[in-house]
């Protein structure tokens, strides 16, 4: 699988692309593959100041629902429009037109914890 370079990555295989202090959220393709066909994005959390590590929606496939998680602190400043009637955009563009949320970070220092593209890959590997 090949990783974007520019984006950073969690542990829970959320991805985060900076734009100054506006950062956009989604899921990596390996999350969304071992999630299978993605049928249901739930994200109430527009408008709301989440720290790092806490929900900010879920995610509901044909066998299972998961939890979203914040990167990194910040408030949701946008939810992508498109996944309200087209959720299988995540499996078909997972670092593109499949993006969850769009926040403003509270503290980009905390960008400095996340994975590098290489160490999310290590990461699936070991």
């Amino acid at each position: 699988m090949k990783l974007p370079e520019n984006l950073k990555y969690t542990n829970e295989h959320e991805w985060i692309s900076v734009e100054g202090d506006v950062a956009t959220v989604g899921i990596t393709s390996f999350a969304q593959g071992e999630l299978g066909d993605i049928v249901f994005v739930e994200i109430e959390t527009l408008g709301e100041m989440l720290d790092k590590g806490e929900t900010f929606g879920t995610i509901e496939a044909v066998k299972t629902v998961s939890d979203l998680f914040m990167p990194v602190g910040g408030e949701v400043l946008e939810i992508n429009p498109d996944l309200e009637s087209s959720p299988e955009l995540i499996n078909k563009d997972a670092f593109g037109a499949g993006w969850l949320i769009k926040i403003a970070m509270c503290n980009p220092d905390e960008l400095n914890d996340l994975l590098s593209a290489a160490e999310y890959q290590a990461m699936l590997e070991a």
